[in-house]
């Protein structure tokens, strides 16, 4: 009521920038760097006040955050792309806003469809980042990003992407989420090795 509220906070983010020199001059900027001299601006032991110098300098990426949706493909042992998606359609289904758009391939003889997509889009102004897509889809096929800088002057040349564009490799998804990788990798060897044992005939029983 006197202002003496006042007073205590800008006692608080004054003890802050000070704290920002002294751990500089003390701390060899260890603000910016972890021991192993990784990047990390995030650090809990971090004193005093600092700005990240963006876009030069950028604040690393938890495993967890996610962007817009991209495709994922396997690299074939001849470098060809094999596509996990099947334009089974579950993705765009669940879309809340509906940003995702799937043309199928239809075989050009009989004119069945193909379980592969001849075009692919998403319109990344509409997407919401929700990761439904990527939690329904059955085959693994779609997977979130870590890329944010989108930014163009041209929406609609830039910000609706085809199958191309959001076409990544398996090896690309392994180094943005190396722990969900490994998860879901464990998780599809044991799903197959009890296919297998399953399949397998018994095995004979000796007989007098």
């Amino acid at each position: 009521m006197n202002g003496f509220g006042i007073i205590k906070g800008l006692g608080v983010t004054f003890k802050h920038f000070v704290d920002t020199y002294i751990e500089d001059l003390k701390g060899k900027n260890k603000r910016y760097f972890s021991p192993e001299g990784i990047e990390e601006r995030t650090r809990a032991d971090t004193q005093g006040i600092f700005t990240v110098q963006y876009p030069e300098e950028k604040l690393p990426i938890p495993e967890e955050f996610r962007y817009i949706p991209f495709l994922v493909y396997e690299e074939g042992p001849d470098g060809e792309k094999m596509d996990r998606c099947t334009s089974c359609g579950i993705c765009a289904k669940v879309c809340p806003p509906q940003c995702i758009w799937i043309v199928r391939t239809n075989d050009p003889v009989t004119g069945r469809p193909v379980p592969a997509p001849a075009e692919f889009y998403i319109d990344v102004d509409i997407c919401m980042n929700c990761g439904l897509c990527a939690e329904f889809c059955p085959f693994d096929a779609i997977k979130m990003d870590h890329d944010y800088e989108l930014s163009s002057y041209d929406r609609q040349r830039d910000h609706i992407f085809n199958k191309e564009r959001l076409s990544r490799p398996v090896s690309y998804y392994a180094s943005i989420r190396p722990v969900n990788y490994a998860r879901e990798e464990a998780a599809r060897a044991a799903k197959e090795a009890a296919k297998s044992a399953k399949s397998a005939p018994p095995a004979r029983t000796g007989g007098a």
